[in-house]
């Protein structure tokens, strides 16, 4: 499915291919949380990185938490890299050289009608903040850390794999 976004200003246009289009990951870690979740999560839709067309470029700024090494306890960059639109400060999508092949738009940022999903999925709940009252479906799954399936294996539990073109 394509996929068209864009920043608030509209300085930052962007297209997409995505096999996993469907916004069902709600994310809770501070990081989403307090850069693109007004809500008190994120969510970020998977697409290929290869397909990624920008318009705007030179408004794109990036932001690269430092994230305490579990060993040493060092804070170091966190290997994910989040976009937003240096004008408006809009979230727009997170690359991570540990899967150079993805990235992972952020649904706000989408504009393209997006499919409902028919259940969702709560990750890093144990980071939610104490405000946040989480709107759990009959059939959605909780974590406390990361999920089991990754965004792939959710579409293709579900049968809503036939996304391309």
């Amino acid at each position: 499915m394509l996929l068209e976004g864009a920043c608030h200003c509209g300085g930052v246009r962007f297209t997409v291919e995505s096999a996993q289009p469907y916004p069902f990951n709600r994310c809770y870690c501070s990081i989403c949380r307090k850069t693109a979740g007004g809500g008190g999560y994120a969510i970020n839709l998977g697409a290929d990185n290869a397909t990624l067309k920008v318009e705007g470029q030179e408004y794109l700024t990036e932001y690269r938490p430092l994230m305490p090494d579990p060993e040493t306890g060092e804070r170091r960059p966190d290997p994910g890299r989040r976009y937003f639109c240096s004008r408006c400060g809009s979230a727009l999508w997170l690359w991570d050289a540990r899967w150079p092949e993805l990235v992972h738009p952020l649904a706000s940022a989408i504009d393209t009608p997006l499919p409902v999903p028919p259940e969702h999925t709560h990750l890093m709940l144990g980071s939610k903040a104490v405000w946040v009252e989480p709107d759990f479906g009959p059939h959605d799954r909780c974590f406390e850390v990361y999920p089991d399936e990754s965004l792939a294996e959710w579409h293709a539990r579900l049968g809503l794999t036939s996304f391309r073109g």
